[in-house]
Order: C-alpha cells, then sequence, then structure tokens
C-alpha cells in the first residue's frame, strides 16, 4: 500500500510517495493550476491509483482547487492540522524545515498513524453546496451583527437620538427605515431639522406602507428632544465616520439576505431536508446548518455518540485517582454547537417533550439555563442521527415516551 502527502501553497506544491516501510518512492514539485493537478494524478497514476484502489492522500487544508481534484472517486483525502503536521516533524525528520520535507511528514503520518485521523467526508455534491452557502451566510449574520454593535457604539458618543428613533423597531439599526434615516441626517443637529414631509419621503423610500404619519410623528419629537451635544466640528466628523460605516452595514444586510435566499432555493431540494424540517424547532435556515456541518455521508460517525462528541453535546468525564469531573466538551465544531444551542432554544416551544425535558434538567437536577439547553440539545442530535439512519421524520410520542403512570 502507497501513501501520498502533499505540502499546499498558494502558488506551488510539494507531493511526496511512500510505501508500507516508509520508503520514498517519488517526490514531485507542481505548480497549482490545471498542469500541475494532471502531472499529480499521472505520478499517482504510475504508481497503482486506480478507482477500485485510490492511493490515500494527506494535505494540510480542506479547501480549494487541488482538494476538489482529489476528492474525486473514491479517494480518501484526509486533512491534516498544521499544528499537528509540526508535532509529527520532529517525530520524522531531524532537518530544518522545507515544503518537501512536510510533504514526507504528511506522508508517513498516513503509514503510521492513518486509523487515528478522519477523512473528509464522502458527502454529496449538493450537501457541499449547500454547506458553502449556509456557512456564508452564518459568517454574514455574524458580521451584520458586529458592525451594527460598532454602528451603536459610535451613536452612542454623539447621537443617542438615533438609538431612541429605532429602539421600538425590530431588528433596529439593521432597518431599512434607519438606513435611509442616517443618511438623510448624519448628525443630531440636522436630524432636530427634518421636516415632516422629509421624515415621511424617508419612511417610504425605505419600504414603509403603513402607520406613517404617527410615525413621523414620534421620530420627529424624539429628533427635537433637549440634549447634549458634541462640539460642531466634532459632530460633523463622526457623523462623516457614521456613514461610512453605515454603508458597510448596509452591504452586510445585503449579502446576508441574499444568502438566506440562496439558502431557501438550495436546501428543500436535499433527500434529507423533510427530516430536518420534522423537528420541533428547525426552520430552513437552522436545518441548512445542521446539514452543512453533519453533511449526508451516512459512514462518517459510526453512532450517535460519535456525532455528539463532534458537536460538543455529549459532557467529558475526567477521572483520576480519587479525583474525577464531568465538565463540557471544548474540542468541538463550533458551527454544530451554535447551531444546536439555537435549535435548543427554540426547540420546547413546538415540543412538549422537549420543554418538559427542560424543565426537569432545570428543577431535578439543578442545571443552569445553559447546561439544561446542552442536555436537550444532547438528546435531540441522538434522534436525529437515528432519524437520519433510518430514514424517518421526527415522532414526537417516540422521541418523548408519557411515562405509564402519567398517561393512566
Amino acid at each position: 500500500m502507497l501513501f501520498c502527502g502533499i505540502d499546499w501553497a498558494e502558488t506551488h506544491h510539494d507531493a511526496s510517495l511512500v510505501d508500507e516501510d516508509g520508503q520514498q518512492l517519488a517526490r514531485l514539485h507542481i505548480p497549482d493550476d490545471a498542469a500541475g493537478y494532471r502531472l499529480l494524478l499521472d505520478l499517482l497514476a504510475e504508481h497503482g491509483d486506480s478507482e477500485e484502489n485510490p492511493i490515500p492522500v494527506a494535505i494540510e487544508t480542506a479547501r480549494g482547487l487541488l482538494v476538489a481534484v482529489l476528492r474525486t472517486g473514491k479517494r480518501l483525502v484526509f486533512a491534516i492540522n498544521p499544528m499537528a503536521v509540526a508535532r509529527y516533524r520532529d517525530r520524522h525528520v531531524s532537518r530544518k524545515k522545507s515544503d518537501a520535507g512536510d510533504a514526507l511528514v504528511l506522508a508517513n503520518i498516513l503509514r503510521t498513524d492513518m486509523h487515528v485521523h478522519r477523512p473528509l467526508p464522502q458527502d454529496s455534491e449538493l450537501a457541499r453546496a449547500i454547506a458553502v452557502l449556509a456557512r456564508a451566510q452564518q459568517d454574514a449574520t455574524w458580521n451584520r451583527q458586529q458592525l451594527a454593535n460598532q454602528l451603536r457604539s459610535l451613536l452612542r458618543e454623539y447621537y443617542p437620538a438615533a438609538l431612541d428613533a429605532v429602539a421600538v423597531w425590530r431588528n433596529g439599526l439593521c432597518r431599512p427605515e434607519a438606513g435611509e434615516l442616517l443618511q438623510l441626517a448624519p448628525t443630531p443637529a440636522r436630524a432636530a431639522a427634518l421636516t415632516r414631509s422629509q421624515i415621511r419621503a424617508a419612511l417610504r423610500r425605505a419600504g414603509r406602507a403603513r402607520g406613517i404619519e404617527a410615525e413621523t410623528e414620534r421620530l420627529r419629537e424624539v429628533f427635537r428632544r433637549d440634549r447634549a451635544h458634541q462640539p460642531a466640528v466634532v459632530e460633523e466628523a463622526l457623523g462623516r465616520q457614521m456613514l461610512a460605516l453605515l454603508g458597510q452595514l448596509t452591504a452586510a444586510c445585503t449579502a446576508a439576505d441574499d444568502l438566506a435566499q440562496a439558502v431557501e432555493e438550495a436546501f428543500p431540494r436535499h433527500p434529507d431536508a423533510g427530516i430536518y424540517l420534522s423537528f420541533p424547532g428547525i426552520g430552513v435556515q437552522l436545518g441548512a446548518r445542521l446539514l452543512a456541518e453533519i453533511g449526508d455521508d451516512r459512514d462518517r460517525f459510526a453512532n450517535a455518540r460519535g456525532l455528539k462528541a463532534y458537536a460538543g453535546a455529549s459532557p467529558v468525564t475526567r477521572a483520576s485517582g480519587k479525583k474525577h469531573s464531568v465538565t463540557r466538551r471544548r474540542v468541538k465544531n463550533d458551527r454544530l454547537n451554535h447551531a444546536g444551542y439555537l435549535w435548543a432554544f427554540a426547540a420546547p416551544n413546538g415540543s412538549p417533550g422537549a420543554k418538559a425535558h427542560y424543565r426537569r434538567r432545570r428543577d431535578e437536577h439543578g442545571d443552569w439555563h445553559a447546561a439544561a439547553r446542552r442536555n436537550l440539545f444532547n438528546r435531540l442530535l441522538g434522534q436525529l442521527f437515528h432519524c437520519l439512519a433510518e430514514r424517518e421524520p421526527f415522532d414526537e410520542r417516540i422521541a418523548f415516551p408519557v411515562p405509564l403512570a402519567a398517561a393512566a
């Protein structure tokens, strides 16, 4: 059996082939283009790589065109953490670090310890596409919130009237009405001089169709209240800074909305979408995030315990001598863990069994809110694993059976 290691870089790559005895059979330096990829595939083919018996490959990244080329067919591709490679380097080589040496180290990692590393999952193309969109939408949502917090912090320094004006609106500074008003009046002095017709026109440009007159009077009263002010020159400078930040927030809101629409179009086309949506608390966006991190490769996790550990839902037990502790898991998939917290937060609203389970963890076991949510996520994740394996939708009566005494 042969093993291949590839040291990845932006402009070039180094590859190394070793056999079961650790003997280096070939080494190759290729550019990062289609011609270089063909050279690599030809090298693998020369040494027996085929559709039935592909040569496993270790590389330090899970993304990029090179990884996409290597993942064709049934080839196992292992994405090894660069920090783990650095530890292995001390074990396998004694010379200084080099690209060719790292490729040899990666090949030897598979030769000696392939059984302890996990290959990239064999997900379908649709699942990988949904993963791209769901993660991008999640990043855009986080970026939007970060920019909104920055804008809020800036407005508190010189323009508290703007915060009072948007306080009654859902999503606050992210709403189109807030953007139109701040564009029209970037400073408190300009806001106090706004006429009713100007405010009315700004609300209509933002898309508001009802309650315009009442909202106009409310905004005019908020902007004309007596407040403290920065010096005029400083206020104008802060207004220019605010407009620049507002432009970034507007772009982030547009990106998040566009990506959310793309997720809503792609996720329902997946065969597992109906199973995800059958669970309480899961909508299209949250279901897409769960599918993005779990995937549709049924062989990825041997059992539900592996998935729970991957998501950070199951606790970690440490015992040494007379010491014994049970703590939450810190090494996990952060995206899946975040989606699971949202899932456990929403599930009790649509599932009496989930709500009873949460209350039991709080009242009988004395868990804090976060611990109870994590325990509920742990149980829901086990149910999801079973439903995906058996191709069955969620059933409240099976997931949370009523005790016989209570039923009687």
